[in-house]
């Protein structure tokens, strides 16, 4: 027998059921999440809501960030009530959240309900990890985290693919899909998951939020970790706008139409959810390769490299209207994804104190959280003043004096009447935009934001800890 085989063996049953329960949650969620900036700002004769970009950045913005910080407090939940309580919790939340933000339709509204599934994704969040960690030991680890991983990719790229066939039919079947694969879990949850021996504290609950709050207070005392965990947060802005802004830019101004024609599917089959599902997709097929390679680095060294090569897919992804060229962007992007973001705890578990690792890996989410706030902002006024389209035809229709208000009319309807003012045909009005405002120039924000990140780190190495 093989020792891959030996150690599979020995992972328990618990385990596995873990991974199932994460495989559907990610299918979920990303099958809704790839599509959400689209479906927020989308005209609101297709089904979405027709939001502008900084109503957009705010929700997602918002909702993200609470979804990585309040782990804090929900982490402490399941150490009072139960880690099978919790989860029940959380997916009744689940599938309320996705019905909620699927049929609410004005701004305050949504924006409570993604708040609302936020509340629900950290309810599962520390459960499902603390699941894998108290099931692997020192000789499963390596291949028990590495098959959690594999699950969080197979869901993430499941989910969006499908989620791009079928929301030009009906945003509801997004919704539905969501819904019912996070449904999924209740029978995993309710007939096969086995708590966990965990050690409760004996605290109370409130005493075990204010002792994780002093953790983090303790541990950020250290700046040069706080200033690491700042560089970091650098790195997740850029990151985000694969979620955040890519499908809009793809959706505005990417006619994937000629992906369609190519493999010969009707034109619409192709769409901006079905291009993001491909980072998943290339980590699926990739991963073992690039960490194979990263491990010959110094964990800081392979995140300075993935992070500017990630930088370098964001520039393709943005600065053409090429479709090969786009996904070429993606699978750079998701080669860059791939050399850093795994070596970001390994990292975290160097630089701490030996007596501090726990508390050190505790805080190590503050920066995503900062990161999707950040990122919330950037995709919002500073994406709709370079690359939004219908911003751009308005700027347009300023300069040449037409008085066209867009108060009352759908995206598609504005854009259909300035077709008629301009005396223009829909692609001749695209091409006379991107010609003249160049919408791509969006690359050199984001394409800088992730080179900052990437020349910060290697000046913390160069002169704040350059042994580590």
């Amino acid at each position: 027998m093989s020792n891959l085989s030996k150690v599979l063996k020995k992972l328990p049953r618990v385990y596995w059921i873990a991974n199932f329960m994460e495989l559907f949650e990610r299918w979920a969620w990303y099958g809704f999440y790839n599509a959400f900036a689209l479906y927020l700002t989308l005209s609101k004769d297709t089904g979405a809501l027709g939001f502008d970009q900084v109503q957009k950045g705010m929700i997602i913005g918002t909702g993200s960030m609470l979804l990585y910080f309040l782990p804090l407090i929900t982490g402490a939940i399941a150490d009072r009530i139960g880690f099978k309580k919790v989860l029940i919790l959380s997916f009744t939340a689940y599938v309320a959240g996705y019905f909620m933000v699927g049929t609410f339709e004005s701004f305050s509204m949504v924006f409570a309900a993604y708040i609302f599934l936020a509340v629900a994704g950290a309810l599962f969040k520390p459960i499902i990890s603390g699941t894998i960690a108290k099931t692997t030991n020192e000789e499963t680890s390596s291949i028990g985290f590495g098959i959690f991983y594999m699950m969080i990719n197979i869901g993430g790229f499941i989910g969006p693919f499908i989620a791009g066939f079928i929301y030009k039919v009906s945003w509801h079947l997004v919704f539905l899909m969501s819904i019912i694969t996070i449904a999924l879990n209740f029978i995993f949850v309710i007939f096969f998951f086995k708590e966990p021996d965990r050690s409760p504290s004996g605290k109370t609950f409130v005493r075990n939020i204010g002792i994780a709050f002093r953790n983090i207070y303790d541990t950020l005392l250290d700046w040069k970790y706080d200033l690491f965990l700042l560089i970091m947060a650098v790195f997740w802005t850029a990151f985000n706008q694969l979620y955040y802004s890519f499908p809009v830019f793809l959706e505005q101004w990417v006619n994937m139409d000629r992906l369609s024609a190519f493999f010969g599917l009707a034109p619409g089959t192709i769409t901006a959810p079905t291009v993001t599902s491909l980072d998943a997709f290339f980590i699926i097929v990739l991963q073992i390769y690039i960490s194979s390679q990263s491990m010959k680095m110094k964990p800081i060294h392979s995140m300075i490299t993935g992070i500017t090569i990630l930088g370098a897919g964001l520039m393709l992804m943005f600065f053409t209207q090429n479709p090969w060229l786009v996904i070429v962007g993606v699978l750079i992007f998701a080669i860059g994804e791939m050399a850093s973001s795994p070596k970001y705890t390994e990292y975290v578990g160097r630089i701490a104190p030996s007596d501090k690792k726990a508390l050190y890996m505790g805080t190590s989410f503050l920066p995503i959280a900062l990161g999707h706030f950040a990122a919330g902002w950037i995709s919002g006024r500073p994406f709709e003043i370079i690359a939004d389209k219908y911003y751009l035809l308005g700027r347009a229709l300023a300069e040449k004096g037409i008085m066209l208000s867009q108060e009352g009319l759908t995206q598609n309807e504005y854009f259909l009447k300035a077709q008629s003012l301009m005396n223009m045909n829909s692609s001749r009005l695209e091409k006379y935009l991107w010609d003249t405002y160049h919408p791509s120039n969006i690359w050199f924000l984001f394409t800088g934001i992730a080179v900052l990140g990437s020349l910060l780190l290697f000046l913390y190495d160069r002169f704040i800890i350059p042994e580590a």
